[in-house]
């Protein structure tokens, strides 16, 4: 009486252990390539300006929305503001309800398209709530900046 598995035996669980890891592996790629267009990179005002923004591919951008710069158009729902890193800007459009949090002089990321016009058609914006978290890299060079109102770099950057 042998308890072993026969050679046989070996050879379906193996092979069965081979399929399931490469289905897994296939699922997993699938499921990748099916969100690769959700990924979105976060590109500031100033690359825009420099041509670095992806031609006919969603990104985000982000900074601080200018003051005096939001404004609602004839048809009630579309919405232009202005959102600049301190050295450039870049318009937004967005059709459709700003969340409550959204204001001048605070940051937001839009995400969306930039169109022929240069202006960034956005079909989400995205207002930011607590400035602590902007990554300190941000902090500096905001810092630095003498192309904003203090006020505004002052909301942004906190010395801690």
């Amino acid at each position: 009486m042998n308890i072993l598995p026969s050679k046989e035996q070996r050879r379906e669980r193996l092979r069965f252990v081979f399929l399931l890891v490469f289905g897994v592996g296939l699922a997993t790629s699938l499921v990748i390539y099916s969100k690769r267009d959700d990924i979105s990179w976060y590109i500031t005002p100033s690359k825009i300006a420099a041509g670095k923004a992806p031609v006919s591919r969603a990104f985000r951008v982000g900074g601080i929305v200018e003051v005096g710069s939001r404004k609602r158009l004839e048809d009630g729902i579309t919405v232009r503001f202005t959102v600049t890193d301190c050295t450039r800007k870049v318009r937004v459009q967005y059709r459709g309800v700003l969340p409550d949090m959204f204001s001048e002089g605070k940051t937001a990321v839009a995400k969306g398209t930039l169109n022929k016009q240069g202006i960034f058609v956005a079909s989400k914006v995205m207002a930011k709530h607590d400035e602590k978290y902007i990554p300190v890299a941000v902090k500096r060079s905001l810092a630095n900046k003498k192309a904003c109102n203090g006020t505004i770099v002052k909301s942004v950057v906190k010395e801690t």
